[in-house]
C-alpha cells in the first residue's frame, strides 16, 4: 500500500500487508477517530487525484497488530465524515478528514 501526502492527508505511508481474504468495497466503518478527538461511525471513500474513489477493506496480517481489517483507498488515502452527513465529499469541509488508511479491530463493523 502506497499513500502520498497531499491535500487530503499529510502523511505518506508505504507498507506491506499479508492479505488473508479478497478485498471488498466499503462505504461505512463503525468507529473512527477525527483529529479533534471525536469518535463515531463514519462514511468512508478512497481519495484519488482530488476526487472520491472506492474504499476497500480486507482482513490482513500485520506484524505489529496481529490480524486486523485494513481499510484503504486511493493514492491519497481515505476521506471520512460522520455518518448522517449530507455534505458532498470535499477537502474544504471541516467535518471531513483524511487518513492514509485504517487498521481496525476485527470486531468493528463495516458496510
Amino acid at each position: 500500500m502506497d499513500v502520498e501526502a497531499g491535500e487530503n492527508c499529510d502523511l505518506s505511508v508505504t507498507r506491506m500487508f499479508e492479505a488473508l481474504e479478497p478485498s471488498r468495497e466499503v462505504t461505512w466503518v463503525e468507529s473512527a477517530f477525527r483529529p479533534d478527538g471525536w469518535e463515531g461511525p463514519c462514511d468512508v471513500v478512497g481519495w484519488c487525484g482530488g476526487e472520491p474513489c472506492p474504499a476497500m477493506a480486507a482482513k490482513v496480517s500485520d506484524s505489529g497488530d496481529g490480524v486486523v481489517v485494513l481499510v484503504y483507498g486511493g493514492d491519497e488515502g481515505l476521506r471520512l465524515r460522520p455518518t448522517g452527513s449530507s455534505a458532498e465529499w470535499s477537502l474544504g469541509d471541516a467535518e471531513q478528514w483524511g487518513e492514509p488508511c485504517l487498521l481496525l479491530d476485527l470486531a468493528l463493523g463495516l458496510r
